[in-house]
């Protein structure tokens, strides 16, 4: 049943390794085509893992000033750019808006390493006084809610959440609150990252979580499949804009769906594996449900976390067969980070797009590389090909390091 004071999408915009458009973020992910390749971003060889889901032909300047372009780091240009196009999307004016209303929740879960590297190695050979004086508001994590904030001139709450893979799904969870709180009357949150650096890629390697498949990139993220062997590291952004219904309704807006309810608990656990029994993400995803007024019988998608490492998947599936019962093997699940690698801080917007995307459109993202299926993996994973089918609500699972969880269940018009 709708009601005036539902959370509504209004609005949606996605840049990915495998399109720098909502448009062909979507075509691209129900056509099962991957964004992996060997890195560009800087020389990859004598690395443990040589392959990455980069952003690709992006260049801020088509939407924003030169020089403002270049006073940020590369997640926040992203998180800037995919705003605009959210904004755009959800056709908002902002002379007919109240710019103190409207809220910039657009996170990042690390921030810059790019310049922090740089300016790291500036300082070992120049010494001190010699670095770049815009260092500091170029890594810090918030900065990408506030340049958002800054190009489109709102006024209203701005910040970002910070929980590791988890950061994407707890803003958009945030975001719904103020509304719900009537704190602002516009949110527009997601999330952003771009890590694709010597640190990062080392740091994760060195944790073995990152795929070694080096010589096929585009068969390296394979969630669920028994021959996995940890995750492609991606970047990019999606941002969406969140409305109250009565206020969409009026201003005669799109909806693309609702978001109903959302689930967030932490394993307290460890600091990088998750729950082996997944039993506090099965909690997130049952408490999302609960709030959204759904049973598990309603679900008719899970976008899972589904990170291609062997711990995540295995473990996920365990807390979905707790959260749902006897519907968890009826229920489709897929994973898009098999084609869009992991995106770290920005995972949990893009896979809440992609989920939105779904419901409006009535087409299931695959599951790409899912050739050899684990035993251990066995519920529905829509291996390989795009499904057609009309969905009534779905859910977008996100866990972080730190046991993090957060689950947005949404709910079709």
């Amino acid at each position: 049943m709708k009601h005036a004071n539902d959370i509504v999408v209004t609005g949606i915009g996605a840049i990915t390794s495998i399109g720098n458009t909502r448009e062909a973020f979507w075509e691209n992910l129900i056509a099962g085509r991957s964004g992996a390749d060997t890195i560009h971003a800087f020389n990859p060889a004598g690395f443990g893992s040589t392959i990455a889901c980069e952003v690709k032909d992006f260049n801020p300047q088509d939407l924003m000033d030169k020089r403002r372009a270049k006073r940020m780091a590369r997640f926040s240009q992203l998180a800037v750019c995919t705003a605009l196009a959210a904004w755009e999307d959800a056709g908002l004016d902002l002379e007919k808006e109240d710019p103190a209303r409207i809220a910039s929740l657009v996170s990042s879960g690390a921030g810059d390493y790019e310049h922090i590297e740089i300016q790291h190695q500036t300082l070992l050979d120049k010494g001190p006084l010699k670095g770049h004086p815009l260092v500091v508001p170029k890594i810090i994590p918030n900065m990408a809610a506030g340049n958002v904030a800054i190009e489109l001139g709102i006024h209203g709450p701005c910040f970002g959440a910070v929980s590791a893979c988890a950061t994407g799904a707890h803003t958009l969870a945030l975001g719904a609150q103020l509304l719900q709180l009537n704190k602002a009357d516009v949110i527009v949150a997601g999330g952003a990252e771009s890590t694709i650096t010597p640190l990062a890629v080392d740091a994760y390697a060195c944790m073995k979580v990152l795929s070694t498949r080096n010589h096929e990139p585009q068969r390296a993220s394979r969630p669920f499949d028994a021959d996995r062997d940890g995750f492609v590291i991606g970047e990019g952004s999606a941002v969406l804009i969140l409305e109250r219904r009565d206020r969409a309704q009026k201003r005669g807006a799109r909806i693309y769906a609702t978001l109903a309810g959302t689930g967030m608990t932490a394993d307290a656990h460890s600091i990088a594996a998750p729950d082996t029994e997944g039993r506090w993400a099965a909690e997130a995803m049952k408490t999302a449900m609960r709030e959204a007024g759904l049973n598990p019988e309603d679900v008719d998608y899970i976008n899972a976390h589904g990170t291609s490492t062997r711990a995540n998947d295995s473990t996920e599936t365990k807390a979905i067969k707790s959260a749902l019962g006897d519907s968890a093997r009826k229920t489709p699940v897929s994973s898009t980070k098999s084609m869009i690698g992991h995106t770290l801080g920005a995972a949990g917007a893009l896979e809440a797009a992609a989920t939105v995307l779904a419901l409006y459109n009535g087409v299931l993202p695959p599951t790409i590389n899912l050739e050899n299926p684990d035993p251990e993996c066995d519920l529905d994973y829509i291996p390989n090909e795009a499904r057609s089918v009309k969905i009534r609500a779905a859910l977008s699972n996100s866990f972080g390091f730190g046991g993090q969880n957060g689950v947005l269940a949404f709910r079709a018009e």
